[in-house]
């Protein structure tokens, strides 16, 4: 478990089922990521039960972000599109609504850097962000990951229109 100040990430496990199959059907942040189908319990409940926790195994990492009680889930972070080779992740964040502007996503993302940087060993982590989500902009701004490329007509919305989205990186 990896702490900071009132945040815990944690490993997954099978009590976190529900919650990730919320998170996982969630049509409002499907134009934020790479999934666009409704996953079903089993499918979830099997990937809990494979799922190693560890990057190298995986090709990726997803972590529950608790409060200090451990019990509270109010989000989760993954790494993923991992390269052993290059020593790079992408970097995505998910804090619930209901905990959302209250510092959480800046205090997760910087222990999930610690974590990247002294116990994986990357070299880089990287995010691509939607140019609609100002929230996501201001946050990997705000970290310290530079600005690089805009990648026209990157992401459909729901509208199915194609928006534009950064890519940010940082050196670890």
């Amino acid at each position: 478990m990896v702490v900071t100040e009132n945040i815990h990430l944690r490993a997954l496990e099978p009590e976190d089922l529900e919650w990730l199959y919320r998170l996982d059907n969630d049509e409002r942040i499907w134009e934020y990521g790479l999934s666009n189908v409704p996953y079903s319990r089993y499918v979830l409940k099997t990937y809990l039960e494979t799922l190693r926790n560890d990057i190298y195994q995986d090709g990726q990492l997803r972590m529950a972000v608790t409060l200090s009680d451990e019990k509270t889930v109010i989000g989760c972070v993954d790494l993923v599109n991992f390269s052993p080779r290059h020593l790079r992740a992408e970097i995505g964040i998910v804090i619930f609504p209901e905990y959302r502007r209250r510092g959480y996503a800046s205090r997760v993302l910087q222990k999930l850097l610690s974590y990247a940087r002294d116990f994986l060993f990357l070299h880089q982590v990287y995010a691509v962000v939607s140019e609609k989500n100002k929230a996501a902009l201001g946050l990997f701004v705000k970290s310290g990951f530079e600005g690089g490329a805009t990648l026209t007509d990157w992401l459909r919305d729901e509208r199915e229109c194609y928006v534009p989205a950064r890519v940010f990186s940082m050196l670890l």
